[in-house]
């Protein structure tokens, strides 16, 4: 089971790497989670020189994508050839978009008549895209899903957990990442925001 997280230049490390930390909570053989990304080295918005795992096309037979968030979204939709080089598709895979990531899966065309979330900053693009945003962090509508705001990325990780794994998967990496004192408060308020909009294992076509 290969689970990419699509991290271009100027990424949000808050979107692309709690996702990666969260993901690698499941040890099961074969279970897989990589950075992937256009070149071989991207740098963060904040400076952090990251060295990719995989690249787009690797991404593109996965059988979950996270599609992350960065400054240079703008740039990344609007490069022809390196949009060609995303072949995302929710009839084999699971989607998912954090932030500024919502405005390439609409760009992709995968977002036709399902409402998506997303940040503050990026929400009138993706609406401008023909996308109507929601005013909550998460939503998922079959195998497509999106997250708005930094931390909201723990609910797109659990989702691809629970949808790959099961609930009771998502609800184990949850409680080992939250906070001392605060794990049943932190597992309950991922079940509110992602149990609703899980429809059982997914198996990848």
């Amino acid at each position: 089971m290969h689970i990419a997280i699509l991290t271009f230049e100027g990424f949000n490390e808050l979107d692309s790497l709690i996702a990666l930390g969260i993901l690698h909570r499941v040890k099961k053989p074969g279970w897989r989670v990589s950075i992937a990304s256009p070149t071989a080295r991207v740098r963060s918005m904040n400076g952090v020189a990251l060295e990719a795992q995989a690249t787009l096309q690797d991404a593109s037979a996965a059988d979950a994508v996270i599609v992350g968030s960065g400054m240079q979204t703008r740039e990344v939709v609007a490069d022809p050839a390196l949009m060609a080089q995303l072949r995302l598709d929710p009839a084999r895979q699971l989607l998912g978009a954090q932030c500024s990531g919502t405005l390439v899966l609409a760009r992709l065309g995968l977002l036709q008549d399902v409402p998506a979330c997303t940040d503050l900053t990026t929400k009138p693009w993706v609406e401008a895209a023909g996308v109507e945003i929601l005013n909550q962090p998460f939503f998922a509508r079959g195998n497509v899903a999106t997250a708005g705001g930094c931390l909201a990325s723990q609910y797109l990780a659990a989702w691809v957990i629970a949808r790959l794994e099961g609930v009771a998967a998502a609800e184990a990496a949850m409680h080992y990442v939250a906070p001392v004192g605060e794990k049943e408060e932190y597992v309950a308020r991922m079940l509110a925001n992602v149990a609703p909009f899980v429809e059982g294992v997914f198996a990848p076509a």
